[in-house]
């Protein structure tokens, strides 16, 4: 069984450190222009930079996403930006527009290339075809099922990834024109507006001013709301089959949603590689996707190709049964003290989870905290407020503190 890569998504330089110390072997980010997530924070040069140093340090790899579908205005800057990309040791970018690759093949003919699912990678002709023009990867399109994953990898010695888990669009591959359409913010240029999760009825020609529920009840009708990728159960076989790389879609997602969704599949990857009997592990893992925010699990169209199930019609709301309140940022083992930032209000004698990159979790009630200066205090209201407190096992930095939701 080949060990696939781990691939997490990081919107900031504190999720990419989250990330990659929850156990991820790349993650992939973007600059401030060229990817599609215009709203995800993003980084700046500099911070691209560092992230490649910190990303090397760990002996782990950064990808930077250049996935927009460019427009002249686009293609005159791409030059220049693809040559800074090489200079800072990236170690591939992600596009799925050909006049764009074309210019990375030209620009940093050494820099390696990934092809974006939004390239509607869905058959191994394609995949042989990126290849050939100089290609190394290949993100297949989320409407796949196994069997034509399978023939895929059967056909073609081109790397493959595919997506395992995160949010789904109700477009093929990703590629939208309803935010366009309604909000002129352009999704394949990476300003989704998300209308896809809006309410919507069927109106008539002849009918002005009427609309009609489609499966409506109190909360509204959801007829394009996806719910979420769920490919957990499915680690084993993916990875038997030889796919490359596995992928979690998130780059806006929360710092919990990084942490706990990177972990929970890197002990998958590890325990089905060690030929381990999952069974007994798979509900707990379950449970623990279960905490994040998310809407419904699906496994999509990986038994056959077909969207049946695949769709929420009765809400867009996410759900979570955890949220997370705070970040632990020092530890001191003599004093046995945490040094934590606040992430939503928390006060003394609440219990709390604390969820760690390699340390084992546990939970405990909050008996005391004190400001910086040793001050007691009840409650920590201020968003990203420094306390401590004391914690009843060690703790390492980046650990989750997170609260169960009544």
């Amino acid at each position: 069984m080949k060990k696939p890569e781990l691939l997490a998504p990081a919107g900031t330089m504190e999720k990419l450190k989250v990330a990659l110390l929850y156990g991820a072997d790349a993650a992939y980010v973007a600059g401030k222009s060229f990817g599609l997530r215009a709203f995800g924070g993003n980084f700046t040069r500099e911070e691209l930079k560092d992230a490649v140093g910190f990303a090397h340090a760990l002996k782990k790899k950064l990808y930077v996403t250049l996935n927009i579908y460019a427009h002249n205005s686009d293609i005159e800057q791409a030059p220049e930006y693809i040559a800074y990309l090489d200079q800072i040791g990236v170690d591939a970018v992600l596009v799925s527009d050909l006049g764009l690759f074309m210019l990375c093949r030209e620009k940093a003919p050494d820099l390696p290339v990934h092809i974006s699912t939004q390239a509607n990678n869905t058959n191994w002709r394609t995949a042989e075809a990126w290849k050939a023009l100089g290609a190394t990867r290949v993100v297949l399109a989320r409407e796949l099922s196994f069997p034509e994953i399978a023939k895929i990898r059967k056909q073609t010695d081109v790397e493959l990834e595919m997506f395992v888990h995160g949010a789904m669009c109700i477009s093929y591959s990703g590629r939208c024109l309803l935010s366009n359409f309604f909000t002129h913010r352009d999704a394949n240029r990476g300003m989704c507006a998300q209308v896809c999760r809006w309410k919507f009825a069927l109106s008539e020609e002849k009918s002005p001013g009427e609309y009609f529920p489609i499966a409506e009840d109190e909360r509204g009708t959801y007829i394009m709301n996806s719910k979420d990728l769920c490919l957990l159960d499915r680690i084993g076989a993916i990875a038997r089959l030889g796919i490359d790389s596995l992928k979690i879609e998130g780059r806006m997602k929360s710092v919990h949603y990084v942490a706990s969704v990177t972990k929970i599949y890197r002990e998958t990857i590890d325990a089905c590689l060690a030929g381990e009997d999952v069974t007994e592990m798979l509900p707990i893992w379950r449970e623990e996707l279960e905490k994040i925010s998310h809407r419904p699990y699906t496994e999509a169209f990986y038994d056959g190709g077909h969207a049946e199930g695949t769709q929420n019609l009765g809400t867009s709301k996410n759900m979570q049964s955890t949220e997370f309140v705070g970040l632990v940022r020092a530890y001191d083992e003599n004093t046995k003290m945490a040094t934590i930032e606040q992430r939503n209000h928390i006060r003394t004698g609440e219990t709390v989870e604390i969820f760690q990159p390699t340390l084992p979790s546990f939970s405990q009630e909050i008996k005391a905290m004190s400001d910086p200066e040793g001050n007691a205090i009840q409650a920590a209201p201020h968003a990203q407020q420094i306390f401590r407190m004391q914690v009843e096992s060690p703790v390492e930095p980046y650990a989750i503190v997170r609260r169960n939701i009544d």
